[in-house]
């Protein structure tokens, strides 16, 4: 496959261009587009609690209620948008953080409810965007950010961090009962993330420490040990399990075989770590961010003779679930201006324009929302994630060229 820097490679022999994350006319575009979809988004706001799952059109799509997860990510969000001055950002976190210690809360059990209103285990999953939306919350200064976060610590300690492993449990029944025979990379890497949120918020180093006990399993270990495809799942005692939804390879959340996207948001939390003033970092942190990114992108760009990148792939790299999802681009797009700002390599910079050229063309609609899914014909798609329900990952894309 052709270098995305070699476009510019030429050009660059004479004179280098700036990099697009010094260029003025590119910030000033990026935060345009996340002020369109914090506004795009400010009509999801549900009267009782919670957020509606919205419609290419602003609408809320029936038979969706409010989910956690998208609660939580959306205060992450809007809180980002509160430090940026985006007006409309502060309704959205107000609500975000009411519905947390309100709507979302158990009050008889202690942590979350998943779905408001019916009977659904209690996801670590869900629980850790909890602690990602209240840290942020709380370096925004909201009043409510730091009793939600102590609450957050007391179920992570309590209930979801397992010492023996120094990893995260999956779930339990609403109760905290019957802790579910399985382990999850997924549930653990958005741990990661909440850890280093969390100890940014408080300067405790023992999320970070947590966090890279984390990343040191699954991925120094257990994606290395795969040239850098990270297995998802494993059993109770983390042996991997290869064939795991084999027949459901569109799952939303435990799809079968490797994500590529999960390897882009993987190298993005491992430097981050690798930047921790709280823990002192293995040169590892910065090889494996490199190898992971560059087995997703270099590797599986195009995989199957389309653009972009495919939801799912095999173990030996080749497609398995072919949608498009907007995600993957997001955590691209982050993961590689972290590698330019972290490296200096100009690989990274095609890459970086390459991705935001692709999400401009397929992704971001006119109202500057971002499409969820794409079919076989590069068409919006229904089969995973249908609608405009999630400003999390266009968040990150949008918002951490800004700061890296």
């Amino acid at each position: 496959m052709t270098d995305p820097a070699a476009s510019t490679a030429d050009a660059a022999a004479v004179s280098p261009a700036p990099s697009w994350l010094d260029t003025p006319g590119h910030r000033e575009w990026l935060r345009a587009r996340f002020a369109d979809v914090l506004t795009f988004a400010l009509p999801s706001i549900l009267p009782g609690g919670g957020f509606a799952y919205q419609d290419a059109d602003g609408s809320p799509m029936p038979g969706r209620p409010p989910q956690l997860f998208l609660t939580a990510r959306m205060a992450y969000a809007s809180s980002i948008g509160v430090r940026h001055g985006i007006p409309g950002s502060g309704e959205l976190l107000d609500h975000a953080m009411e519905s947390l210690v309100g709507l979302h809360a158990d009050t008889e059990y202690g942590g979350w409810f998943t779905e408001p209103g019916t009977v659904t285990r209690k996801a670590t999953y869900d629980h850790v965007h909890v602690g990602l939306a209240s840290a942020n919350a709380l370096m925004v200064g909201h009043p409510l950010a730091a009793g939600l976060l102590e609450q957050v610590i007391e179920v992570i300690d309590t209930r979801l961090w397992d010492e023996s492993t120094q990893t995260l449990l999956e779930s339990f029944a609403p109760d905290w009962t019957d802790c579910e025979d399985y382990r999850g990379a997924n549930a653990n890497m958005h741990g990661l993330e909440a850890f280093l949120a969390m100890g940014t918020a408080t300067g405790d180093a023992v999320w970070h420490r947590r966090g890279l006990a984390i990343a040191d399993r699954l991925i120094n270990v257990a994606a290395r040990e795969q040239d850098w495809l990270l297995p998802e799942h494993f059993t109770a005692d983390w042996q991997v399990l290869p064939d795991y939804n084999i027949d459901e390879p569109n799952h939303p959340f435990r799809p079968y075989g490797a994500t590529f996207g999960h390897s882009l948001e993987w190298a993005r939390f491992l430097l981050q770590l690798d930047e921790s003033p709280l823990v002192e970092s293995p040169s590892w942190l910065v090889e494996a961010a490199d190898g992971l990114t560059r087995r997703a992108l270099d590797g599986g760009w195009e995989v199957d003779g389309r653009p972009g990148l495919v939801y799912t792939v095999d173990w030996e790299g080749d497609a398995v679930a072919d949608v498009r999802l907007h995600w993957p681009v997001c955590e691209g797009i982050q993961a590689a201006a972290y590698l330019l700002r972290r490296t200096g390599d100009q690989h990274w910079e095609g890459w970086y324009r390459r991705l935001w050229d692709h999400a401009a063309r397929y992704f971001i609609d006119e109202n500057g929302a971002w499409r969820n899914e794409l079919d076989e014909n590069m068409h919006q798609g229904t089969q995973v994630w249908p609608g405009r329900p999630d400003v999390y990952h266009c968040t990150g894309a949008l918002t951490t060229p800004l700061a890296v």
